[in-house]
């Protein structure tokens, strides 16, 4: 039995269709059509319901040092208000999980991980903890949402002081007051996203999530704002080559093979001497312009042309704004070079893409 995000009555009174989704019944799209809603993001805004995420809590004076072990990533120079990306990995050196953890205060860390690796996730984190620290998975208790879209700020200063928008990416602030229909609302506004583009993240108290999404869908309805489901989110972070848990990445794949930000000649954490002992990636995360005519999407074998398999489609769509297909996958280091052309079997039928560079869409920030 799917759960319910605390919007789900929304979703249906807008015209969501709901499909089954890391454990909820999620909107894929409204009646806009998923190509509206990604250029709605690319040219003006988006507004998501990510509130099947999950948000666990590390408390206390030993919540770091446990930290510093679990994730990938040092945090032993983040100050309060900063958000870092980072995974877990297992003692083989695989991905457990991406996440991005945020520092609340000293002792305070919230960690935002996937909703499909929900109760996977908590048990690693809290079976692996010594010392001085308490765990809480809030999840229940929190809604996000995603403002995202280059006029996301406009939208978000007509319900909040400018002041309390976090300037920088990967930067939040917390306590944040919002004006909204029914009394205001304290939340933690974040400038982060899975969407390659300019905008926020708001966590707020689940039984308020409704009066958030309803003010903030009305102060936005003169920029052009738009209620967005999966659809355009996956197509969003493709273009962006956001890599996605159980497609570029899984309990096999390490971060070197993945193409992430993982430091091998610093901290150490759990997994890294296992990525050392792999030795350098036989394989690369490279990206995929479709030449031909046809979709590339996941589980797609790819060719030389006419010659050896050299790699695998792990995602894969038309891409709205750049108006092409495209496609992320892992391919042997010899055929990696940007300009190499390949063909990706899709059903039996051959089609060519080419080795195109990393991300697909970048905005200047």
């Amino acid at each position: 039995m799917e759960k319910r995000t605390p919007l789900y009555d929304t979703h249906v009174a807008l015209g969501g269709k709901m499909v089954p989704f890391g454990g909820y019944l999620m909107p894929v799209q409204y009646p806009a059509g998923v190509i509206a809603e990604h250029m709605a993001v690319r040219e003006k805004a988006g507004l998501f319901d990510v509130s099947h995420m999950a948000e666990l809590l590390l408390e206390g004076p030993d919540a770091l040092a446990n930290l510093q072990w679990l994730v990938t990533a040092d945090l032993s120079k983040m100050t309060d208000g900063q958000v870092k990306y980072a995974m877990l990995c297992n003692e083989r050196g695989g991905i457990v999980d991406d996440l991005v953890v945020c520092r609340q205060g000293p002792e305070k860390y919230l960690l935002v991980v996937n909703a499909g690796n929900h109760e996977k996730d908590a048990e690693w984190v809290s079976s692996r903890l010594t010392g001085g620290v308490r765990f809480s998975d809030i999840s229940d208790q929190v809604a996000q949402l995603a403002l995202q879209g280059p006029k996301s700020g406009d939208i978000l200063k007509k319900i909040c002081a400018e002041a309390d928008i976090p300037e920088k990416y990967y930067r939040f602030n917390d306590h944040v007051t919002l004006r909204c229909k029914g009394g205001d609302v304290e939340a933690l506004v974040s400038q982060t996203g899975y969407t390659g583009e300019f905008g926020f993240e708001l966590y707020c108290p689940a039984d308020r999530a409704a009066d958030l999404w309803n003010t903030l869908l009305e102060a936005g309805a003169p920029e052009g704002l738009l209620p967005c489901g999966l659809g355009a989110r996956d197509t969003l972070r493709l273009e962006a080559a956001m890599p996605l848990y159980g497609h570029e990445m899984d309990d096999d794949v390490s971060p070197k093979e993945a193409g992430l930000p993982c430091k091998l000649d610093g901290k150490d954490f759990l997994g890294r001497e296992a990525i050392i002992a792999r030795g350098a990636p036989a394989v690369k995360r490279v990206g995929l312009k479709v030449t031909g005519r046809g979709i590339v999407r996941e589980h797609c074998d790819l060719y030389y042309p006419g010659g050896d398999k050299v790699g695998r489609t792990t995602s894969g769509t038309h891409c709205p704004f750049l108006g092409y297909g495209a496609a992320m996958g892992y391919v042997d280091l010899t055929a990696a070079e940007p300009g190499t052309a390949l063909e990706a079997d899709v059903r039996g039928r051959r089609i060519p893409v080419e080795v195109v560079p990393l991300p697909f869409y970048k905005i200047t920030r």
